[in-house]
């Protein structure tokens, strides 16, 4: 049996943001691409040697396409939950913990920062 995972409604309140060090942008399929330059000393060593790229394109799937693009900074975690829910209703039941696992994977890299619920 899946664990469920307890969301505090002050965190479905709060207003995810994106980062202005991730730019990013829509292709032609529909799906976003964000942009992140990979920095400092290793990575730095990688490029020279192993030419390995300054810049790396992450491709979202057809979800974190959804999510991203439903960030705007007035969007709340709920907000953002139902919209997802209504893109995908055939997996409503199992939304709130994708998105809020998604939003936590999002923060820990530092694609988006969480500011407290919207004025």
């Amino acid at each position: 049996m899946a664990k469920k995972k307890k969301v505090s409604a002050n965190y479905l309140e709060s207003v995810p943001v994106r980062s202005e060090e991730r730019p990013w942008r829509l292709r032609e399929d529909g799906l976003v691409e964000i942009d992140m330059e990979n920095k400092g000393f290793y990575h730095s060593i990688a490029q020279k040697f192993f030419h390995k790229p300054r810049v790396s394109h992450i491709s979202l799937d057809k979800y974190g396409s959804v999510v991203w693009q439903s960030i705007d900074g007035k969007n709340n975690v709920m907000d953002i939950i139902h919209r997802m829910e209504d893109a995908f209703p055939e997996e409503k039941s199992r939304m709130l913990d994708r998105v809020v696992t998604y939003m936590a994977t999002l923060q820990n890299n530092r694609f988006i920062t969480m500011r407290g619920a919207k004025a």
